[in-house]
């Protein structure tokens, strides 16, 4: 199987994934039935994050359909950095 990669990048080494506040979420599933990534599961309680790494780099639309903002991301900001440092050291 090829390995997963995102601009030549692996993927496991790109920290872009969901975080769920469990404070904040309710377990509605508007998130999980958004996102076709199998990144997301149903617990008792709350919503977790089961394959962090399937998430497509630079999504953060199940962000966006959860009414209760209980997901965040990482900041775009920090996503560009990481990858141009990734970018950096896999040239040198």
């Amino acid at each position: 199987m090829a390995e997963r990669g995102y601009m030549g990048i692996p993927r496991e080494k790109i920290p872009w994934f969901p975080t769920i506040d469990e404070e904040k979420c309710i377990n509605c599933g508007s998130c999980l039935d958004f996102c076709s990534n199998n990144v997301l599961e149903e617990s008792e309680i709350t919503m977790k994050v089961i394959n962090p790494y399937n998430c497509v780099v630079g999504c953060s639309s199940c962000m966006k359909v959860c009414d209760y903002e209980a997901i965040t991301f990482p900041s775009k900001d920090e996503l560009i950095k990481w990858l141009y440092e990734l970018r950096k050291s896999r040239d040198t």
